[in-house]
């Protein structure tokens, strides 16, 4: 199981309505990302990377292909072949192109809500939480609220609360889109931190071509097709 790839998609494709109204959103989808590995899905507005995402994401499933995370089937078609909401909760971290963090409760408790919802003792989850914070570089601003803390911040801890839970698999829909480059560049490494450091496999969605060196493969998305990954090692000069 541990040779497994993290993620793997194999001709996903999503059709809405029908008839005159259908609209073919996504079409024959497929790429490999492994454990330990950063992949930008880059591509037009409309390309179809957002419905990618949220398939992958066991939010919104394919009318038609397949989705293994970890070795695992998980949607055959639009047929889920486990409990999703329990295993999204268990397997599969987001992060938001806004934080979405919680506004009355502080970073601490915006990290620890998602382990104590997945049946964390509260205890530990503090616990875990604080370890979080310290290694994204936050753990200053714990008791802080949303409204107290500046974006770049409030992306970070996004992403401890994407890792609460231990995912093996981090989805990011273009998460520095409210961000300078600066703090744009830093949380896009973040990304690589966490895929190279915790053996997840990560897929971030993005327009920013600024910091594509941050990333292990590249993915093109257009008219919902994915175009095959290209690796850091074929974009070196």
């Amino acid at each position: 199981m541990s040779d497994c790839p993290a993620i793997e998609t194999r001709q996903l494709t999503k059709v809405y309505g029908s008839g005159n109204t259908e609209v073919v959103a996504m079409r024959d989808a497929s790429l490999t990302v492994r454990r330990g590995e950063v992949a930008a899905l880059l591509g037009p507005s409309g390309a179809g990377k957002s419905t990618f995402l949220t398939a992958v994401g066991l939010i919104n499933a394919p009318t038609a292909g397949q989705i293994l995370i970890g070795g695992k089937l998980v949607m055959d078609g639009p047929v889920a072949m486990t409990n999703l909401r329990s295993f999204r909760r268990k397997h599969i971290g987001y992060v938001f192109q806004k934080s979405n963090l919680i506004p009355f409760l502080s970073a601490q408790e915006n990290v620890r809500i998602a382990m104590e919802l997945n049946g964390t003792p509260s205890r530990a989850a503090r616990r875990r939480a604080l370890e979080l914070l310290e290694q994204l570089g936050v753990a200053d601003r714990a008791d802080y609220q949303p409204a107290m803390l500046s974006g770049g911040q409030q992306q970070r801890i996004a992403v401890a609360r994407a890792l609460a839970n231990q995912p093996s698999v981090m989805l990011a829909d273009e998460p520095t889109a409210a961000l300078d480059s600066h703090r744009g560049r830093q949380v896009m490494e973040l990304f690589r931190r966490v895929a190279h450091e915790h053996g997840t496999g990560v897929i971030v969605v993005t327009h920013d071509h600024r910091a594509l060196d941050v990333f292990d493969t590249t993915y093109e998305m257009e008219d919902g097709m994915i175009r095959q990954g290209t690796s850091q090692l074929s974009l070196a000069p």
